[in-house]
């Protein structure tokens, strides 16, 4: 049998040990002692999932085994993008409850044979692996694993954005900062209940699959959003942004964590009956530095031309003018109304219930964000453009539905914008209106939460910007879908076997 292998997916190779069982097969049975080594690789299967295969070798020549073995192991030590060192976090309590077991059973085996060294943490409350990546030395691993979900991987990437300025004097209080880029990658083991920035950057959520791109030193960088407040620092966000229907969505969800991952049915259904829109004002520069739009169907894939472009535009820019004069030059644009949702994405959000996500075409790694708003429509429009996110469907195509491409927006509700007004007059006054406009449900509720990657944010009035590819992932982005899945790129790579 023939196999052909580009040594960068090559996970390790073994002397192998034959027993009689084995040496009795067919013209070898004659020999008197077999030699025989055994090669671990990536297999590619269907849907993006990878699996960890193997072939084995053998000759009656032991110096001839013992050199290719040493020949193999070489080439592996010249694939310098493969990390030596992790450090592992663990979400015991996330999702289903299985991330230790997971890691234990599916993933330590797989960087035990690829000789990688782990340093495990299993976190005990919120926040132990941010505070923890504050205090230890960083700077000795290859890496940062986190076991869990959404919820697990954005308190890593916290607390290693978060240490790298601190390192670099570097204070993200301040909106306008140009921020360090984090060299550490980030790997994501999927163990929780949601794991759309797995499925969104790999294709599917899957923990062998995950670790396998660890092992191989797969590098994909992801933009960053840094959300902030009246100069003060609120969070990051690598994925969605929501006002309105997902932040509503999420606060309603939140009291009722005792459902597990039903909950997010529930309180969505919940939510689309009671129909609220909210007043506000949006203020946003465009991204004319990307190369795309939302609605070119040009999706994100391994190797993104628009992301490289947009990255060297960005670099060019910053190099002729700087960071601040550029912002200043760049005109805003203001849009004001009455909003049912308000979504920023850095990725395409996808996930096995949405598999375009809610903006099919954005970018992993060009600078900007999909800016989505949803004017107030009917019930039955509105439900017809969340169908739209389960089809094939163009879900922008609807005259309610504005959708751009940002490199920054400000957001600030009606009532923040009254704030001059006495504040019960202005409940009251909010209040006969939503009561006109909803008089089944009486409703008097003035402003929703923003959505942050799954976490709630106190203040409905922020100011986003995007940080292009802050952060790095163990990932490649997602593989096209190709006839012959085990067929191999042989172009610019090292053939052995």
């Amino acid at each position: 049998e023939n196999c052909s292998v580009p040594v960068s997916e090559i996970i390790a190779v073994e002397e192998t040990e034959f027993n009689k069982k084995q040496r009795s097969i067919g013209r070898w049975q004659k020999m008197a002692k077999l030699h025989a080594f055994t090669v671990y690789y990536v297999k590619k299967a269907r849907n993006h999932r990878w699996r960890c295969s193997k072939v084995t070798f053998w000759c009656v020549d032991e110096h001839l085994c013992n050199q290719w073995i040493q020949a193999v192991k070489e080439l592996l030590e010249m694939q310098k993008s493969r990390p030596k060192q992790l450090l592992v976090y663990i979400n015991p309590y996330g999702g289903k409850r299985q991330g230790k077991r997971i890691y234990e059973q599916k993933v330590a085996p797989l960087f035990s044979l690829a000789s990688i060294s782990t340093d495990v943490v299993i976190t005990e409350h919120a926040n132990h692996a941010k505070d923890n990546l504050f205090e230890v030395n960083i700077y000795k691993y290859d890496g940062v694993v986190c076991v869990g979900g959404d919820g697990m991987f954005s308190e890593v990437m916290h607390g290693l954005i978060g240490r790298m300025q601190k390192d670099s004097g570097i204070d993200q209080n301040n909106p306008k900062a140009s921020l360090v880029q984090c060299n550490i990658r980030i790997g994501i083991i999927p163990a929780g209940s949601t794991d759309c920035i797995c499925y969104s950057t790999v294709g599917i959520s899957d923990p062998v699959t995950s670790a396998l791109h660890i092992i191989v030193g797969d590098c994909q960088p992801l933009d960053v959003s840094s959300v902030h407040h009246s100069n003060t620092f609120l969070k990051y966000s690598v994925s969605l942004l929501g006002y309105g229907f997902y932040g509503d969505i999420l606060k309603d969800s939140e009291k009722k964590r005792w459902m597990g991952p039903m909950r997010y049915d529930y309180s969505g259904f919940k939510t689309f009956l009671s129909h609220h829109y909210y007043e506000g004002t949006i203020a946003y520069q465009p991204a004319e530095h990307t190369h795309g739009s939302p609605r070119d169907k040009e999706s994100c894939r391994t190797g993104c031309y628009i992301c490289k472009k947009s990255e060297k535009h960005l670099a060019e820019q910053h190099k002729e003018c700087g960071l601040k004069r550029e912002e200043g030059e760049e005109e805003w644009k203001v849009i004001k109304g009455k909003f049912l949702a308000i979504n920023a994405v850095n990725m395409s959000c996808a996930c096995p219930r949405s598999p375009k996500g809610l903006s099919p075409a954005a970018h992993l790694a060009d600078g900007s964000a999909d800016l989505i708003l949803v004017r107030k429509c009917s019930r039955f429009d509105f439900l017809r453009y969340l169908v739209r996110h389960t089809n094939q469907d163009d879900q922008f195509d609807f005259p309610f539905v504005d959708v751009y491409r940002v490199r920054c927006f400000q957001f600030t509700s009606k009532l923040s914008e009254d704030n001059e007004s006495n504040v019960m007059d202005i409940g009251k006054k909010r209040f006969g209106q939503f009561c006109r406009d909803h008089p089944a449900c009486c409703c008097n509720i003035v402003n929703s939460t923003w959505n942050c990657d799954g976490e709630t944010l106190d203040s409905s009035a922020i100011e986003v910007r995007v940080h292009c590819q802050l952060v790095k992932l163990f990932a490649r982005g997602i593989e096209e879908n190709c006839k012959d899945e085990a067929a191999y790129s042989q172009s610019n790579t090292e053939q052995l076997l």
